[in-house]
């Protein structure tokens, strides 16, 4: 926190902010890196949550926590077996057969294979299943981790701007909630239900059963399907499974759980992801699910809209509406940072020269990145910079607002936003012709007011960057250092060296003061991380 604060401001508290340098960020990254891996379960859930908010950290934090995977060793058996007997009996009385090491192993959880007994007695009634057990005592490990962030944010937030003060409250506010929900398998079972209602009809997607009969408050049991992990795609070319369809269906399925039903997985990660030989995208790991209300839906439909059509106004107004965009943000600015935004989604190449000029815009005209994001919509967030990670791995040309554009076309979002297009074309056409209808005699009212030497122009001059306070600063600090060289001159040829001494001294302040003045404000040095010829070139690296 304190190394974060140091290259932020000189002096921690106050003092010009700092141009640190990238590496030194990514050093930084990389120190808290290690810390969340010895911390612990809580941290590195932390760490996962940190990696998808460049609205609080700078892009190598990002790059670095991005690495942070949630693959913990698991707890010994005979410890996760009291947890099991406890929450539904006795193994050898409940199951079939239960294979003791696990399959994965997470920071709150483990999930087994097993086999249970299904109606009947023969051989066919044996079912397949997996097992996710809460990891031992990880209740009080996280309890006791909230309440250290709960003590640590008062002072990281006297270190940051207001923005960024935002963003982390709500940060805070969002993991305690998310951290406790995947816990809560019985919670999890719910989700998981409410999401196969949802996709359960589409056979391009497979949503395992809940086994109610072996599952509990610490342990969920589900019907176990197997498939080759989605990131996989030299296995999944040699088994004939078209990718560019895979990524196709990924997003058509996020589309339709956030923008349709409301209720969507929000960890889609490659582990959590897998597809079947026929080319059946299978979710797992229902911990991590939420909920978007309707206001947040339909403003999420604007926005794709106006992404589709290119409106680049309309975006701005979506992104302000919802809450992600300051209404004091400079438009232009933004407007250019939207375009290269889409031309990103596109999979089209971005001049590199152009990227830096729009920085040095933003630096020069905002200072301060005016994206923030409130909590109700970090989970979104989360799931959209997965799931487009996923799809380019799968087809690095994958196009997201074709995509995005195709779906809102067949659920008739589109064409609904058209007629509104044009119902309010025409009422804008109406008051045009009212006010054309009122103009003539108010033009006419100015003119009499002019004529008779009546008419007053009142003019407010907005200075947002201050030049009329550093101008008056500069001539302040000119007309002193003048009086101070006049004094020094004067005090010298009257043999007062002493007070010519002073004299001097005061301007030497002086000048040092001026010349301050004219410098141009230093802000963080920034890059362009994550436009997509950047990971395609990593790759390459790699």
């Amino acid at each position: 926190m304190l190394a974060y604060a140091r290259d932020r401001r000189r002096f921690l508290l106050f003092g010009r902010r700092r141009r640190v340098s990238s590496e030194t960020h990514r050093r930084r990254a990389e120190r808290l890196l290690e810390s969340l891996l010895t911390l612990g379960p809580t941290f590195i859930k932390l760490g996962q949550l940190l990696s998808t908010r460049p609205d609080v950290l700078p892009p190598e934090y990002i790059d670095v926590l991005a690495s942070l995977q949630d693959d913990v060793p698991p707890a010994d058996w005979e410890e996760a077996k009291l947890v099991l007997e406890h929450e539904i009996g006795p193994v050898d009385d409940r199951f079939a057969s239960f294979d003791t090491e696990p399959i994965s192993g997470a920071s709150l959880g483990q999930v087994h294979r097993a086999r249970i007994d299904g109606t009947g007695s023969s051989a066919e009634s044996i079912r397949e299943v997996a097992v996710k057990i809460r990891r031992p005592g990880v209740e009080e490990l996280v309890r006791a981790d909230l309440q250290v962030i709960r003590w640590s944010l008062p002072i990281l937030l006297y270190f940051v701007d207001d923005a960024r003060a935002f963003s982390l409250e709500n940060l805070a506010d969002e993991f305690s909630k998310t951290i406790r929900e995947e816990m809560d398998y019985e919670r999890e079972a719910k989700m998981l239900r409410e999401i196969e209602s949802s996709l359960g009809d589409d056979d391009r997607y497979v949503i395992p059963d809940v086994v109610d009969s072996h599952s509990g408050p610490r342990v969920l049991t589900m019907e176990y399907v197997g498939g080759t992990k989605i990131n996989e795609v030299d296995e999944l070319d040699r088994r004939g499974i078209d990718r560019s369809e895979i990524a196709e269906n990924l997003q058509w399925a996020y589309m339709r759980m956030i923008v349709d039903d409301g209720v969507f997985h929000a960890d889609p990660h490659p582990g959590n992801l897998a597809v079947t030989d026929d080319g059946e995208i299978v979710f797992y790991d229902f911990g991590m699910s939420g909920r978007v209300d309707e206001f947040v839906q339909e403003k999420i439909v604007d926005f794709y809209i106006a992404v589709a059509n290119q409106d680049i106004d309309a975006i701005l107004d979506a992104l302000i509406e919802i809450g992600t965009l300051s209404p004091e943000a400079d438009r232009a600015v933004m407007a250019e940072v939207m375009e290269l935004a889409i031309q990103d989604a596109r999979g089209e190449d971005i001049e590199q020269y152009r990227v830096q000029q729009i920085i040095g815009q933003v630096e020069d005209s905002i200072y301060e990145f005016p994206l923030r994001l409130p909590k109700n919509l970090a989970l979104v967030l989360r799931v959209a910079t997965v799931v487009e990670g996923v799809c380019v791995t799968l087809d690095p040309d994958f196009d997201f607002i074709s995509t995005a554009t195709d779906y809102l076309v067949e659920q008739g979002y589109r064409e609904e936003s058209i007629r509104q297009y044009l119902s309010e074309s025409g009422q804008q056409v109406r008051r045009s012709a009212e006010s054309l209808t009122r103009m003539a005699p108010k033009t006419e009212r100015a003119l009499d007011r002019l004529d008779r030497d009546d008419l007053y122009v009142r003019i407010g001059v907005e200075d947002s960057k201050d030049v009329f306070e550093d101008l008056a600063k500069r001539l302040i600090y000119g007309m002193l250092l003048t009086m101070g060289l006049f004094s020094t001159g004067v005090l010298y040829a009257l043999e007062a060296p002493e007070a010519s001494v002073v004299a001097a001294v005061f301007s030497a302040v002086v000048t040092i003061q001026l010349y301050r003045s004219f410098r141009t404000r230093s802000t963080l040095a920034a890059r362009p991380q994550f436009t997509r010829q950047n990971l395609r070139q990593r790759r390459g690296d790699e």
